[in-house]
């Protein structure tokens, strides 16, 4: 194992299922190219050389699902794949897409510090000062989380965003604010100079999701 597997999986206490995953992670972006317009045939040809069984990938991008039984910690091994991407230096940004409102409640609760259940808890770097900024569906366009065009380079701390689809589609949540056909993350924000959902899109961003 890498010495930021061994590190996650010391401080964390991962159990055997989400170790062999972290160490699954780590072994295939050992092969592919990071990055948005990275081959996508390269990129499968890459993870099939190590897991034959794979043919294709499900989005237009390079895709992994990783299938635990229940109970065994999926949120705790999300949390431990983006402690291994942020401590690699491989991305600062990203994007927890959830399928329902009761579990995107709970993923922004386990991405706070304060919470019992915290993702990170045990990993020094996302204590105090390190912990991540979470951007939520309800949050993005407060003070505080959109600060202009350089939004994810304010600091070095990793850039959580929970979205849910219904956020990403709601069009107003406040009392007397105009009704528009547009969901509000799509519409223009001229602290950002487009909308927050394209800058997010944007060619400048990585994101994982």
């Amino acid at each position: 194992m890498s010495r930021e597997v061994n590190h996650i999986h010391a401080r964390l206490a991962l159990r055997k299922p989400q170790r062999e995953s972290l160490e699954i992670l780590a072994e295939l972006l050992g092969r592919l190219e990071l990055g948005k317009g990275a081959a996508l045939e390269r990129a499968l040809a890459a993870v099939r050389e190590a897991y034959p069984a794979v043919t294709e990938f499900e989005r237009e991008f390079p895709s992994l699902c990783f299938a635990l039984a229940t109970g065994v910690g999926k949120t705790r091994l999300m949390g431990a794949f983006i402690a291994w991407l942020y401590l690699t230096g491989r991305s600062r940004n990203f994007l927890v897409l959830a399928p329902n409102l009761t579990i995107y409640d709970k993923l922004i609760a386990d991405f706070s510090p304060r919470s019992p259940k915290y993702v990170f808890r045990g990993l020094p770097e996302f204590a105090g000062n390190g912990a991540p900024v979470v951007v939520t569906g309800d949050t993005w366009d407060r003070a505080g989380s959109v600060r202009g065009r350089d939004l994810f380079n304010f600091d070095a701390r990793p850039y959580v965003n929970v979205f849910n689809i219904s956020k990403l589609n709601a069009t107003d949540n406040r009392a007397g604010a105009a009704k528009s056909r547009t969901p509000r993350v799509k519409r223009l924000q001229e602290t950002l100079g487009e909308s927050y959902f394209a800058y997010l899109s944007g060619p400048s961003t990585t994101w994982w999701c």
